[in-house]
């Protein structure tokens, strides 16, 4: 399988937000308008990933069910959403990061995480790679506010952290740098829309 990438132009500041998605849902819609408007972002890629390493890979819908779930719930000009995580083999975020600095040096990559990843991201294979190689935005999750930012990966890269009103230019930034996004928050979540809840 041929991966490709969704199109991209020179300078272009471009939100990349990874997940299961199964399924996706208006949370991570939510998450991903946000991102757009306060990072001054000009497109959000959702990563519809092959199978998150530290979650039950068993519970994922086909790969090509959830892509399709998630571009109709995206439904937005400037949300793209592709499984070409699949394509390149990636099992782990780093793998992907490296795969799209390498082929698009020309453009400025975020990646995106809710703060519930915060807090386990010092668990993530190569969690420093990452942050090193990309800015990061982490957007408050209900019952993370407070807990997130204190995170062994979050103490890591405290003297990275960029003010939120200066959120706007993180894109451009060297990294390390990340930023915690404050706001209205969405209680959704695909593992509670699973079981029915």
């Amino acid at each position: 399988m041929r991966a490709t990438l969704p199109p991209t132009a020179s300078g272009m500041r471009i939100g990349l937000y990874g997940g299961s998605f199964n399924p996706a849902h208006l949370g991570h819609r939510h998450v991903t308008l946000t991102a757009l408007r306060r990072l001054a972002l000009d497109r959000v890629w959702w990563l519809v990933t092959p199978g998150n390493p530290l979650k039950d890979r068993g519970l994922l819908a086909p790969m090509a069910e959830r892509c399709a779930q998630a571009a109709a719930i995206a439904d937005h000009p400037r949300i793209a959403v592709t499984g070409f995580e699949e394509a390149i083999g990636a099992r782990y975020t780093r793998q992907t990061i490296r795969y799209l600095t390498a082929r698009r040096p020309d453009v400025h990559f975020v990646w995106i995480m809710g703060a519930d990843s915060l807090a386990s991201f010092h668990r993530w294979r190569g969690f420093r790679e990452i942050a090193a190689r990309v800015p990061i935005a982490v957007i408050d999750r209900p019952g993370h506010t407070l807990r997130a930012p204190n995170a062994r990966a979050a103490r890591f890269l405290a003297g990275a952290r960029v003010p939120e009103d200066q959120a706007g230019t993180l894109a451009l930034r060297r990294p390390p740098a990340w930023t915690y996004l404050h706001g209205p928050r969405s209680n959704l979540s695909s593992t509670q829309i699973r079981q029915g809840l």
